[in-house]
């Protein structure tokens, strides 16, 4: 069969997602709704080009304030609900190439283990400090001027699977941090702690009020336990080009380029110039500051102009597109800034899907599983599918 597309891009918007998942009670967040809540926080948002792709179309019954459904929107539009046992960015973007985590990662609401802590002290020669749940930026204004003159680490986790570890860039050089993560990686990948990431979190600044947490993060996630759709594509020769934390994510596996972003607008400027290069294959970018500037934060109102900012420099992007070019946005989980807490929420996520070359669009079933983007991409370059997913490409006209 002839493929249809010669190149396909993904962009995720980290955490933007549409409301309640069918599953929410499960994780204690009946209610949630980021793109619904930050859209009422900004009075209504100004996302032209979301708009007429059909963002409020998705969801006609309760529109985005701000975003008029449209009458003729430009782009095919649904929802999808993720199968994974987490809401975290691992789990959804496993599962969007084909590799669901069915198995609940451990988390750590009391702190980790007294010997996984000790393990990281007796290597790091540094004592660690806090060793509970936190919001990132709030535990650096509490205690990151001790930090600085102790030298200890800051450990933290969320509601996720996650261990993170803060540190002055000035006071622990990148270096040594990323060395302390590594050792906790390897310390965290089996049984008993089986955790999703380790998160190096540097910081600078001088005093609570200036400190701010830099573009020099590491995402040390497991390694994928089995081939992705990632994989399948780079064994067919096919290029993989991985914007964001898309890298650090899979762990490098199947992915041919990769770069690091140090926001979203370093993002969507690395995706433009991908448009402009003569590529053959898939294109994946993840734009990380709904998520870890606002979401976390808990910023709805600064949250709702990161995708107005978002939706300018998308407005750039889109006349690059070609005929042969297929583009889908979506979310890999919720964050929801207008809600409690500072974790992620368990949400449907947007999923809008646009070719210059669509004679038709509109509407198409709810996909059960995040998965359906990757067995897309897998069916239309013919290589192998993914155990999970179900392809829409035939959908598409």
């Amino acid at each position: 069969m002839t493929e249809r597309f010669k190149r396909i891009h993904i962009i995720v918007l980290d955490s933007v997602g549409i409301g309640e998942a069918t599953d929410a009670a499960n994780y204690n967040d009946e209610g949630c709704d980021t793109l619904g809540h930050t859209a009422e926080a900004m009075n209504g948002l100004n996302v032209p080009n979301l708009t007429k792709l059909g963002l409020s179309n998705i969801r006609p019954e309760r529109p985005i304030q701000g975003v008029p459904i449209q009458e003729k929107p430009l782009a095919y539009y649904t929802k999808m609900h993720e199968v994974s046992a987490g809401k975290d960015s691992m789990d959804g973007h496993w599962e969007m190439m084909g590799l669901p985590v069915r198995t609940p990662l451990h988390t750590f609401p009391n702190g980790f283990p007294d010997e996984l802590v000790q393990k990281i002290e007796s290597f790091s020669g540094r004592k660690v400090l806090w060793n509970k749940p936190a919001s990132g930026t709030e535990i650096i204004k509490k205690f990151g001027e001790r930090q600085m003159k102790t030298g200890e680490l800051i450990v933290y986790t969320s509601g996720d699977s996650v261990l993170q570890i803060a540190a002055h860039e000035h006071v622990i050089p990148l270096e040594e941090l990323y060395k302390i993560c590594e050792y906790a990686r390897k310390l965290t990948i089996d049984e008993p702690y089986h955790l999703g990431r380790v998160i190096a979190r540097p910081y600078v600044g001088n005093s609570a009020d200036t400190f701010e947490r830099t573009a020099n993060r590491r995402d040390l996630t497991l390694v994928p336990p089995e081939k992705t759709v990632l994989n399948f594509l780079n064994d067919a020769g096919l290029d993989t080009l991985a914007v964001g934390k898309i890298n650090d994510i899979f762990s490098g596996k199947g992915i041919k380029e990769g770069w690091h972003t140090v926001s979203n607008e370093d993002g969507m400027e690395r995706f433009t110039a991908l448009l402009d290069r003569d590529f053959h294959g898939l294109s994946f970018t993840n734009l990380v500051d709904f998520d870890a500037k606002y979401g976390h934060r808990r910023e709805p109102v600064l949250f709702g102009k990161a995708l107005e900012a978002f939706d300018r420099q998308l407005g750039e992007a889109l006349p690059k597109l070609k005929k042969d070019d297929l583009l889908m946005i979506t979310a890999d989980h919720g964050n929801d800034p207008g809600f409690r807490g500072t974790d992620h929420t368990r949400e449907f996520v947007p999923l809008l899907v646009y070719s210059p070359s669509f004679s038709s669009v509109g509407a198409f079933p709810v996909r059960q599983t995040f998965a359906d983007l990757g067995a897309t991409v897998a069916d239309n370059f013919a290589v192998e599918m993914p155990k999970t997913g179900e392809s829409f490409l035939s959908f598409l006209n």
